[in-house]
């Protein structure tokens, strides 16, 4: 080597002293085209040890013919000799510690073929292949002059490869640039950002591991720099990530978006039904993948609180010419992305939010459009999706309920499409599903934003609502003056919407369809309506309903729940104290109401009389028991109301029976319940109770004379107002009506089995 390359060396520096450039150009083109790219390897190696010596005698004037010098060895990079490829690895090592900072100009080809060298199969070959890699990354290191962005569009493409040595050697690349402070790489970050993240899920944990250590480093330069990122063109890149199989690539999706939607603040709202899409199933992960599923829980509630009241009163068209009139960048469009994440991702190209942003997050206020109907097919498909967990049900439920808080106008243009849903959630296994679906149905039925301009029935004593409405007076002045904390008041408030008795139609449709609902959660979901709505509206509008049900068996069934309800539960205090004096005309309107439903079932509505002290009523009631047909059903409601009799709720009619000259129909009502129980535990409990009934005799006083303050009707004259006569004829009407449909179940039984001894 040194006899070819010394006489070599002595000629070429000559030429250099005599300025003569042609011979120089002459001796390299020989070496190149005569030896280093001819057919025998003995002459290509021999062209290669010259070009480095020619580089050496050179010295700094070898920067003029780099380009001659680079090539014929770069070509001898692909020979099918590995010891050709290690002499080429060695001469170009040569050539580029003489020329140092001058082969910037050539980095791309340079570090083409080193990508390709770094794979190689030959110890030897990778060994010097390293050598010049380092030395190359000292030059750039040091220098100033290094064109990041010709060398961009070949790192993104060589950033696919699937070599782990190819990986290995981008990744220690993309750290060193990283290091030098001239050179800002974080510019760049959305061209290099979804092939990061397909190297972190490399079999090599070395490789993952220098992965991580990367994205680390740019995270960290984000936090510091949150200004001069450009969060919109990389969030398509982290939703697509953040739906991936390996765990770790996930996770750090996964907190890559955390901080994004941290930092960017509401820029990342146009990309909410990618990121939701992502995040809400890891909400329902187990212990084994607990890291992500705190990291999108953060995610989440994050996203959530960048919805505002706004985004309910800002005109769409405004905010297009508010961004229109904001400078945009065509070159920042983020197109590969968005056209990878797929279908559901289709709304997230927002030109004008790819520029950087305008710092503190906490007082900007960036004109973007809530996608709304994006989120709402995201959170619909999920309510859908019967494989979901529990915890990502109630997560899309929250979200609804939150959107129906702060965009109730937007939302109810959602509302239609959602309600059949809703209502099937209604059947989860979950009660805390089911409180979070009850929330949303509430709030549905209780925002002054459903509230309907269509006029209501006809006043009057035989006005009804329509079944698909019942009617509230406007309140549109509430509508436009209340802002967002009137909003955020309901579903407490006592109001009544267009969808109010659309929601109460269609869950006794429900229960009627589905009883083994009713049977175990009816009760359940109508008391917690009660605490979220107003329970005399809800009480009035299912007695309402359930006047005009034509399966008379199911309208008593839900009459029974409904009054187990109103006289058990701790939710209806305050009704039954309502129903209990009647003192009001609602409230008479009311004990008429329920009464004219109650009358499916027969104990039920004795039992409404005693709530309502109308002891006369009820005794009169009893009286037509003897002409129902009495069957175990029925003797078993009467021993529950013997049972509940003796409860707290019953203790003022107790205490009744003390007055026994004022409430006579009272101990005649009890009397003519025990005469209709069996020899049972419920008529011993009854009789022992009537048996503590004073002599009237002997609780006369010195003021006996006088009007009693308590007990019967008599002390209510206002109710008067109701006609009890009409009352009984109704309740004759409708048990008629039950006792043919009896009849008609009995003879289709008969028949049936008739038709199996056949």
């Amino acid at each position: 080597r040194r006899v070819l390359s010394s006489p070599l060396r002595r000629l070429v520096r000559e030429f250099v002293a005599q300025n003569n450039a042609s011979q120089i150009k002459h001796v390299i083109q020989i070496l190149s085209q005569e030896f280093a790219l001819s057919q025998h390897p003995h002459s290509r190696k021999g062209g290669l040890i010259g070009l480095a010596a020619c580089s050496i005698a050179l010295g700094k004037d070898s920067g003029l013919y780099l380009k001659e010098l680079i090539e014929p060895v770069l070509t001898c990079f692909n020979d099918a000799d590995s010891r050709l490829r290690y002499y080429a690895c060695e001469a170009l090592y040569n050539i580029v510690k003489v020329a140092r900072g001058s082969v910037l100009p050539h980095f791309n080809v340079l570090f083409d073929g080193l990508s390709k060298l770094a794979a190689d199969p030959d110890p030897n070959v990778k060994s010097g292949s390293e050598l010049l890699d380092r030395l190359l990354k000292d030059i750039v290191t040091e220098s100033n002059q290094f064109d990041l962005v010709g060398f961009i569009p070949l790192l993104r493409e060589r950033i696919y490869s699937n070599n782990q040595y190819s990986r290995q050697f981008i990744i220690s690349w993309i750290l060193v640039l990283e290091s030098v402070p001239d050179i800002n790489l974080l510019d760049y970050l959305p061209e290099i950002l979804d092939g990061l993240f397909q190297i972190l899920g490399d079999n090599s944990k070395e490789i993952r591991k220098m992965c991580e250590v990367a994205l680390g480093e740019f995270l960290k330069e984000i936090k510091k720099n949150p200004s001069s990122v450009k969060f919109a063109e990389m969030a398509n890149i982290l939703v697509i990530h953040c739906q991936a199989a390996d765990d770790l690539i996930q996770l750090t999706a996964m907190c890559w978006m955390r901080e994004f939607i941290q930092l960017a603040g509401r820029v990342m709202l146009p990309y909410s039904s990618g990121i939701l899409t992502a995040v809400l199933p890891c909400l329902s992960y187990d212990d084994r993948k607990k890291n992500i599923k705190e990291v999108a829980n953060v995610c989440n509630q994050s996203l959530m609180k960048l919805v505002i009241p706004e985004d309910d009163e800002m005109d769409e068209a405004k905010q297009s010419v508010a961004l229109l009139a904001e400078p945009t960048s065509e070159e920042s469009l983020s197109k590969p992305e968005a056209a990878s994440s797929g279908e559901s991702l289709n709304e997230l190209d927002v030109t004008a939010l790819n520029q950087p942003l305008s710092f503190p997050c906490s007082s900007e206020r960036i004109q973007v459009t809530l996608n709304l109907d994006g989120i709402v097919q995201v959170l619909d498909c999920h309510l859908h999706d019967t494989s979901i967990g529990m915890m990502t049900r109630i997560a899309v439920l929250k979200w609804l309920y939150h959107l129906y808080i702060k965009t109730p106008r937007k939302m109810f243009r959602h509302t239609d499409s959602l309600f059949p849903i809703l209502l099937r959630t209604l059947s989860d296994e979950s009660d805390e599903v089911i409180l979070k679906d009850l929330e949303v149905l509430a709030e549905i039925a209780s925002s002054p934003a459903g509230q309907t301009e269509a006029p209501g029935p006809s006043e009057g004593s035989d006005a009804r609502p329509s079944p698909v409405e019942l009617h509230v007076p406007a309140r549109t002045s509430q509508l436009s003056n209340s802002g967002p904390k009137g909003l955020e008041c309901s579903p407490s408030t006592p109001t009544m919407n267009s969808y109010f008795y659309k929601f109460m139609i269609n869950l006794l449709k429900r229960f009627s369809s589905e009883r083994k609902l009713l049977e175990t959660r009816g009760a359940f979901i109508i008391r917690q309506l009660c605490l979220l709505l107003n329970a005399e509206n809800i009480f009035h509008s299912m007695a309402d309903i359930l006047l005009r049900e034509e399966d008379l068996k199911f309208a008593s069934t839900m009459v029974h729940t409904l009054n187990t309800i109103l006289l058990t539960s701790s939710e209806l205090f305050q009704l039954r104290n309502q129903l209990k004096d009647l003192k009001t005309p609602e409230s008479r309107n009311l004990f008429c109401c329920l009464y004219r439903s109650w009358c499916h079932n027969p104990v039920t509505t004795v039992s409404l009389c005693f709530l309502t002290q109308n002891y006369k009523h009820a005794y009169d009631l009893i009286q037509k028991f003897g002409d129902l047909e009495v069957t175990v059903d029925f003797l078993t409601e009467v021993d529950k109301l013997v049972q509940l009799i003796e409860c707290p709720i019953f203790t003022y009619l107790r205490l009744q029976l003390l007055d026994v000259k004022n409430n006579p129909y009272l101990i005649k009502a009890l009397y003519g319940l025990l005469m209709l129980l069996p020899q049972s535990s419920a008529f011993q409990l009854l009789s022992h109770r009537l048996q503590c009934v004073p002599n009237p005799e002997l609780m006369q006083t010195a003021d006996s004379t006088k009007p009693s303050g308590g007990g019967s009707g008599f002390r209510r004259p206002t109710a008067s107002n109701i006609d009890y006569a009409e009352l009984l004829q109704h309740f004759e009407k409708v048990q008629n009506k039950h006792l043919e449909a009896r009849h008609q179940r009995a003879g289709r039984a008969e028949q049936l089995d008739r038709r199996v001894v056949l």
